[in-house]
Order: C-alpha cells, then sequence, then structure tokens
C-alpha cells in the first residue's frame, strides 16, 4: 500500500511548487489572461450590438423600402390616372371639333342649298313669267285684231286705273 500513498515530503514539495506557481502565475498570467478574458467578452458584446443595431437598421431600410415601394405605387396609380383623364379629354375635344366641324359643313350645305334653291325659284319665275308673257301676246294679238276690241280694252283699263 505503501506505493500508493505518496510519501509526505513529496506533499509538501508539491504543495510548496503549487503555491509557488500559483503565485508567479497570479503575478504574470493572470492579469493577461483575465485581460484578454475581459477583451474577448467586450469584442462579443461589441459584435451583439453591432448585429442588433444592424437589425435595426435592417428594419428601417425594411420600413424606408415599403414606404418607397408605397410612393412609387401611388405615384404609378396617379400618372395612369392623369393619363386616362388627358386622353378622355383628348376624346372628348376630339368629337367637339368634329361636331363642330360637321355642324357647320351641314350649315354650309344649307346655305348652299337655300342659295341654289332661291336661284332655281328665280329661274322658274323668269321662265313662268316668260311663258306667260308669250301666252298673252298671242292672246292679245288674237283678241285685239280689230279696232274696236282695242279701244274697249283700253277703255276698261282706264276705269280699273286710279288716279291720285
Amino acid at each position: 500500500m505503501e506505493l500508493l500513498t505518496p510519501g509526505t515530503g513529496l506533499i509538501i514539495w508539491q504543495a510548496i511548487i503549487f503555491i509557488a506557481l500559483f503565485f508567479l502565475l497570479s503575478k504574470l498570467a493572470w492579469k493577461p489572461i483575465v485581460a484578454s478574458l475581459k477583451e474577448r467578452e467586450e469584442s462579443i458584446q461589441s459584435a451583439l450590438d453591432a448585429a442588433e443595431k444592424a437589425k435595426i437598421e435592417m428594419a428601417s431600410l425594411k420600413s424606408d423600402n415599403e414606404k418607397l415601394l408605397k410612393e412609387a405605387r401611388e405615384e404609378r396609380d396617379k400618372i395612369l390616372r392623369e393619363a386616362r383623364e388627358a386622353a378622355n379629354r383628348f376624346h372628348d375635344e376630339a368629337r367637339a371639333a368634329a361636331k363642330k366641324n360637321a355642324d357647320r359643313i351641314i350649315e354650309d350645305a344649307k346655305a348652299v342649298i337655300h342659295t341654289e334653291k332661291a336661284a332655281s325659284l328665280r329661274d322658274v319665275k323668269a321662265q313662268v313669267a316668260m311663258f306667260s308673257l308669250n301666252i298673252a301676246e298671242k292672246l292679245i294679238k288674237k283678241n285685239l285684231s280689230d279696232d274696236k276690241a282695242q279701244k274697249e280694252l283700253t277703255d276698261a283699263f282706264i276705269k280699273d286705273l286710279k288716279l291720285n
């Protein structure tokens, strides 16, 4: 059993070496180890903070993108609405201009028809007058061939004539 239990001198020497090593490590290595652990903790915390900040910024960018998309859609709708209104206005103006032009053409045609009608009526009246004169001339020649008939006709005209 002696092999399994260490000697007292060995335990003392190991305790002295352990205390010396502990003292030496606390003076030389403990501060750099703690500082590096602290530095690592700070870098991890700053990385977490940066990640959180990036997450917030991404959410902000996403909301900005959604806002921009909404504005772009509204602008597109506005442009389309204005284009439709302009097309309708143009269509209405073209229709009004065509109606005005058609009305003017109709009025011109009516004026030409009226003028032609008046000219035709004048021609017909002139021809009727000419025919009437020819017929009257022939009748008068036939009826007034003797002097007695001429004298009666002139007397009748004089009676019908009212003098002022």
